[in-house]
């Protein structure tokens, strides 16, 4: 009875998307981010044949599933060119897609559990807490994979402190919880500044400069296998959740009728999509818009069924952050930080769909 009544209410607020219009939306997206992240291998400074491309991930898929010895390719690529590949490029561009995908998925998330499209993954203070984190590793003198673990538990911290705080205030608790997360957010970027005045100016400062602009430059296998982990405890319970993500978007009061406990599901919610955020900026440092603009555009193709809308935003997320890491590593000879390119692609896209009051209604 419940879910008949959930389906007209969807039916309600927008047409009914054919299942076979959506798998192919699926499907031709899906293929693009295939073409794209092989394509990706090809850019750089050190050209690598497709042939080797090919062959280096069918040897590296033979050895981990114990293929015979007759299903191996003789090895014609040199030990730079592996090594560039295995221990450069495919952490990179794994790094990429995965972060993409994540930042995106936490803003659907965000976005359907607050009600508000302006809703972004650092709206509970995840991100400041994150750089607040990496910057005091980095005047601390810690290596790569400490700044990556500072970071993340920093991260955490800020989004424990703004939901202890939101609980001991009265009012709407979703109200109070962003404005917990507001004031948080602020305090923390306050000790991320104080952090950088006190930094050595030859070292230090530009380092954590640079990571609060965002970067993939440090990736490296042990980093992709650090951020998996959480990425998908995070990802998974989303994606079965979807439904009742659904449900939230009718409101407390349909929801509730419906025997759903809105207060435990935005919180398992928030709890995931934080996560999922504090994992991502970790290891790529602030990079905005991806989670903001990115379900707005998917939103568009799939229309608000979050059964339809997580899975089409997590796909065009790796696509776009693959993109324009794709770009930032090899448009100059010298890198350019990804939170500078997502703004110059995402500020314009976000103002068009202002115009075209996709935002707004």
């Amino acid at each position: 009875m419940h879910l008949l009544l959930f389906d007209r209410q969807i039916s309600c607020m927008e047409p009914r998307m054919r299942k076979g219009k959506y798998t192919f939306f699926i499907l031709l997206f899906a293929a693009v981010l295939i073409i794209l992240f092989l394509t990706s291998f090809l850019m750089g400074r050190y050209s690598i044949a497709i042939s080797d491309i090919v062959a280096m991930l069918w040897e590296k898929i033979a050895d981990l599933l114990h293929f015979p010895q007759v299903m191996h390719t003789e090895a014609t690529w040199s030990a730079r060119t592996q090594s560039v590949f295995f221990y450069v490029r495919l952490p990179r561009i794994l790094l990429a897609c995965l972060v993409g995908c994540c930042l995106s998925t936490a803003g659907a998330s965000y976005q359907g559990i607050f009600q508000n499209p302006m809703a972004a993954p650092d709206i509970l203070g995840a991100s400041s807490g994150a750089a607040f984190g990496a910057a005091l590793a980095i005047l601390l003198g810690q290596t790569t994979v400490m700044i990556t673990v500072f970071a993340f538990v920093s991260s955490m911290v800020t989004v424990l402190i703004v939901t202890l705080i939101s609980r001991r205030a009265s009012g709407s608790k979703v109200l109070v919880l962003v404005l917990s997360g507001i004031m948080v957010s602020s305090l923390f970027s306050s000790g991320t500044s104080y952090i950088k005045l006190v930094a050595d100016p030859n070292d230090q400062l530009p380092a954590i400069t640079y990571w609060l602009m965002g970067s993939l430059t440090g990736a490296d296998i042990k980093t992709v296998g650090l951020v998996c982990i959480p990425m998908l405890i995070g990802i998974i319970p989303l994606m079965l959740l979807r439904w009742r993500m659904n449900l939230l978007t009718l409101g407390d009061e349909e929801a509730t009728s419906m025997g759903i406990n809105t207060g435990r599901i935005r919180i398992l919610v928030i709890i995931f999509a934080t996560l999922i955020t504090a994992s991502s900026v970790s290891v790529s440092g602030m990079i905005g818009w991806v989670g903001l603009v990115i379900p707005h555009f998917a939103r568009r193709i799939v229309g608000n069924n979050y059964m339809h809308l997580l899975p089409m935003t997590m796909i065009i997320g790796a696509i776009f952050l693959l993109g324009v890491d794709d770009i930032s590593r090899n448009l100059l000879a010298t890198e350019i930080p990804l939170g500078i390119l997502t703004s110059i692609v995402g500020a314009p896209f976000f103002i068009y769909l202002i115009r075209r009051k996709e935002i707004l209604r």
